[in-house]
């Protein structure tokens, strides 16, 4: 077996797939909360990409991909069997969620890559969690049976209502809590409106929240300074020192403005035609 190799791909959602890599050098250090960098060849770009699931025994790690840049098409025409060129890590800090006895996972869209290896490690420690878990619609909802099997209690939310509870994660959160249910902390993760919402809603019950800021990432060391964040008007970066924050101490804002900076150059940029090439 090579190293890198691409032991299983796997089609979740239309552009996103679950990729399997044999890379037991990595998957012998994983923990939840933290994200490899990978390069597809010797000419491509370096891309970080959150650790979804691993196994110290197999050797393998686990990564969910969605397929919106160079890079990640490139990803997409790999076959099981073709190997990566580069595949480091694991990187940033573990998630450290030990002082909450009651928690409630939060995943919209992508997110459910982050909350995914959350729900198992909390699984094994014994904690009481519940899964909030929302998407567009059912078919961008991924690792529904997981949760499933995995939480306490599991609901999943839709914007059309094509499954589950028609809405947005944050309205079933704050049903959830008026309904009697006491959180000691909210672990989000999903688009940065989205995260930002889920804090206003904590904030106002006095719920301890922890977000992931993993998806403004993009050298993955510190040196590009593209994942800074505005933390009690202090600079981090959430390659080195995070990827996860205290929700309530972002300054959301700033981030998604400095976001849409570029937006018209992307925009003009933006590949077409489902190919790299």
């Amino acid at each position: 077996m090579k190293n890198f190799e691409i032991i299983k791909k796997r089609r979740l959602a239309k552009n996103v797939c679950e990729y399997t890599i044999y890379a037991p050098s990595v998957a012998r250090h994983c923990m939840a909360g933290q994200f490899v960098i990978l390069r597809t060849d010797n000419d491509g770009e370096r891309v970080p990409f959150t650790v979804c699931d691993y196994s110290r025994s197999e050797g393998t790690v686990r990564i969910l991909v969605q397929e919106v840049g160079y890079t990640t098409l490139k990803l997409a025409e790999m076959k099981e069997g073709d190997a990566l060129c580069d595949f480091v890590g694991p990187l940033g800090k573990p998630t450290d969620l030990s002082e909450y006895a009651k928690i409630c996972l939060v995943g919209g869209g992508i997110g459910a890559a982050v909350i995914y290896p959350q729900a198992k490690q909390l699984q094994l420690e014994g904690k009481t969690f519940d899964v909030v878990l929302g998407a567009k619609n059912r078919d961008l909802l991924m690792y529904v049976d997981e949760f499933r099997g995995l939480a306490d209690a599991f609901y999943p939310v839709t914007d059309d209502g094509s499954f589950g509870i028609k809405g947005f994660v944050t309205q079933e959160l704050e049903r959830l809590i008026n309904g009697g249910m006491k959180y000691d902390c909210v672990f989000a993760v999903g688009p940065l409106p989205m995260m930002k919402a889920v804090c206003d809603v904590t904030r106002g019950y006095g719920i301890d929240t922890v977000v992931s800021m993993n998806t403004l990432m993009v050298d993955g060391t510190g040196m590009c300074g593209c994942c800074r964040v505005m933390l009690d008007g202090q600079v981090k970066y959430a390659c080195i020192d995070g990827p996860e924050f205290d929700g309530h101490k972002i300054d959301f804002d700033e981030a998604m403005a400095r976001g849409k900076l570029y937006a018209e150059h992307e925009h003009a940029c933006r590949l077409r035609g489902g190919s790299w090439k």
